[in-house]
């Protein structure tokens, strides 16, 4: 009997500004592995986008459905559409052998968890709070009481980090993305997700 070994679900989430994005954008130029999550979304299509590549383009009473049927890892409604991860094409792409990654908020990354309790869970966290408001600040796009508000909420979200697997220095990109690429490699060599695999080539079963 083939042993197939199951794809991961990497949720990669952290404070505002903390380079969530930048990270997954930079990890996806290296060419790993990692396969990014398709949301679904009552967002229409811009042009360009196909449906099951860049989104999976949902009516809203067809997302409402979905809520209903509890088919979200998470969901939420930004600026008037809704976005939510199907948790079918997770399990489908995690069977496949593929690795899945998820860029959320802290919040729905929790929500996630309480879904799929086994997904790889990573903190991104800055070098220092100075260092977080700096780079808030320098993007250039939100007023001081935003920013203050922001911080106050990192500070919070910062406490949540003992949900999670395993915590992330983005200190620098490069370097953060090699301990995400070396977190991933661990997990798939951890002894329970290799044993079965290794008990059938001895023909050896469990007791």
């Amino acid at each position: 009997m083939s042993f197939k070994e199951k794809g991961i679900l990497v949720v990669l989430s952290g404070p505002s500004g903390v380079g969530k994005g930048t990270v997954c954008r930079a990890l996806r130029k290296r060419g790993t592995s990692l396969r990014y999550s398709i949301s679904a979304t009552t967002r229409r299509p811009r042009e360009g986008e196909i449906n099951g590549v860049h989104y999976f383009f949902k009516t809203r009473e067809e997302f409402r459905e979905m809520v209903r049927q509890e088919a979200f890892l998470e969901w939420a409604e930004y600026v008037g559409n809704c976005y939510g991860t199907p948790i079918d094409y997770v399990r489908q792409t995690l069977d496949k052998g593929e690795d899945v990654i998820l860029e959320i908020e802290v919040q729905g990354a929790l929500q996630v968890k309480k879904r799929f309790p086994e997904g790889l869970f990573i903190f991104l966290a800055p070098p220092s709070l100075q260092e977080l408001k700096k780079r808030i600040t320098e993007r250039g796009t939100e007023t001081a009481p935003l920013i203050e508000n922001r911080m106050t909420v990192a500070k919070s979200e910062i406490e949540l980090m003992k949900h999670y697997d395993y915590v992330v220095e983005n200190d620098e990109v490069e370097l953060a993305c090699d301990r995400i690429e070396a977190i991933v490699l661990a997990e798939h060599c951890k002894v329970e997700r290799l044993i079965e695999k290794y008990r059938k080539f001895s023909g050896v079963e469990e007791k």
